[in-house]
């Protein structure tokens, strides 16, 4: 379906690609994928974690390209992910083996391997920082040299960047609701159509691709009454994964291929209504994104209940959060409803000559 009836057809198509163009061309800067990739690195992981592709380079690129855009730089981003072979499948792995730079827990104050508070928007003061407007970047480069300085005097910098579960503490009572491993194959959404009722595998996968804003609007509405998670995060943490696939002429072998940056969360949500235990919620993203990877896992757990709550609904869940599908059919409303539109006027002027106005 299209704009059949614009004057001028392919030309006004052509002339309103120009014009957005000359949209995105505005200002004399030109905008250098590397500064956006890494002075917009909160954005950057949201984009990846939603297109489900990690690529830093191309996800600033996809930025660059639609204006800023998160919801259109994810479509593109899918689209290109869409046109990639897929040659190898990494080997399983653990966010035991994380190389931590954050790490967070509000259940207990001391924590094996202790807390970690890494980067975040936590603790800072919310005011606009009108300094940043003439910021040089000789000022920020004498900045950083300084502090690499004297964070390498650090006496904390000794501390491992490896740490145990701190959920294993609850795991070795017995306390945690008691969960059957499960070795079945992955389903993979982005290969195969989602089941319902879909597995946890797919549930996980669907979440972490799923709206950032969607998913933290659904678990808020849990959270405040429209469900039953109480939720205390046992564990936080942020850092780097190894990611390796089996060598093909010998599978003793692995080769690293790089790292991955994620955030996990286990989250306990209070004891579950079968009296089994505590139960647990399981989040992971792509990249620094707290308020997501929490989200996630209060409805991970929500949707293991059986209860009347629309978070606890797994078809409502999630087949309306998927960014591409929701923007794509709110945006098809733009394209033409001549037909159907007019039916329905000639069904109310029908129904109000005859007199059954109501």
């Amino acid at each position: 379906m299209g704009y059949v009836a614009v004057t001028g057809g392919q030309e006004a198509i052509e002339a309103s690609i120009e014009l957005l163009k000359e949209y995105r061309a505005k200002g004399c800067q030109e905008l250098d994928i590397q500064v956006v990739r890494d002075r917009m690195a909160l954005l950057i992981d949201r984009i990846m974690s939603e297109a489900g592709l990690y690529a830093p380079d191309y996800a600033a690129l996809a930025l660059k390209q639609c204006e800023g855009s998160p919801e259109e730089a994810v479509f593109l981003l899918r689209a290109y992910r869409s046109t990639l072979q897929r040659n190898y499948v990494s080997k399983t792995v653990s966010g035991e083996d994380m190389h931590i730079r954050r790490r967070i827990s509000s259940a207990f104050k001391d924590i094996p391997g202790g807390q970690m508070l890494g980067a975040t928007y936590d603790y800072v003061h919310r005011l606009l920082d009108f300094s940043l407007k003439n910021e040089k970047e000789e000022e920020l480069e004498a900045w950083r040299d300084s502090f690499v300085q004297s964070h390498a005097q650090n006496e904390y910098v000794t501390l491992s960047d490896t740490a145990p579960r701190v959920l294993d503490l609850l795991r070795a009572e017995g306390l945690l609701e008691d969960v059957e491993e499960d070795t079945s194959e992955p389903c993979d959404v982005t290969m195969e159509k989602l089941p319902l009722p879909a597995p946890r595998s797919a549930i996980l996968q669907t979440l972490t691709r799923a709206d950032t804003g969607f998913v933290s609007g659904l678990a808020y509405s849990d959270i405040r009454g429209f469900g039953m998670s109480h939720p205390t995060i046992g564990e936080l943490r942020y850092g780097k994964l190894s990611i390796e696939v089996v060598y093909p002429l010998d599978e003793e072998e692995s080769w690293y291929v790089g790292d991955i940056c994620v955030t996990e969360v286990e989250g306990l949500m209070g004891e579950r209504p079968d009296k089994s235990g505590i139960g647990v919620g399981y989040g992971c993203v792509f990249g620094r994104n707290d308020t997501k990877a929490i989200a996630m896992a209060v409805l991970d757990h929500a949707l293991t209940l059986d209860i009347d709550s629309p978070t606890s609904d797994m078809e409502f869940v999630l087949l309306h959060g998927d960014c591409l599908e929701m923007n794509g059919f709110i945006s098809h409303l733009k394209l033409p409803h001549y037909v159907t539109f007019q039916s329905k006027l000639d069904s109310l002027r029908h129904r109000k000559k005859e007199g059954n106005w109501k």
